[in-house]
């Protein structure tokens, strides 16, 4: 694991949220992959780096997408949602993370 070359704090602050949807259980299914939402300037290998030092899980590899948000009303006012950048983790075969919460 390649957690060394990293600050631990900014590490710790790169996975904003997990992403549960039906389009993430169906990546988790399929290509073994989590979702998560992750800082706007979070560089691939630092979100690698983060996985495996907060889930102790071995990362394939990771796939990044930039998602703009969407303008929105509300009468006669424009708003704009925040900008988002997903990160799509693939784990090596055998590795599994659960955001279930149930116990094991």
């Amino acid at each position: 694991m390649s957690v060394t070359k990293y600050d631990e704090g900014r590490l710790m602050q790169v996975l904003v949220a997990p992403i549960v949807s039906e389009k993430a259980t169906q990546a988790a299914e399929q290509t073994n992959a989590v979702l998560f939402k992750v800082l706007r300037d979070a560089s691939k290998p630092e979100i690698k780096a983060a996985v495996e030092l907060m889930f102790k899980v071995e990362v394939k590899g990771v796939s990044v997408l930039n998602q703009k948000g969407k303008s929105k009303r509300f009468g006669k006012s424009v708003g704009r949602r925040d900008h988002v950048r997903k990160a799509y983790v693939t784990l090596m075969p055998g590795q599994e993370l659960n955001f279930g919460g149930e116990a094991v």
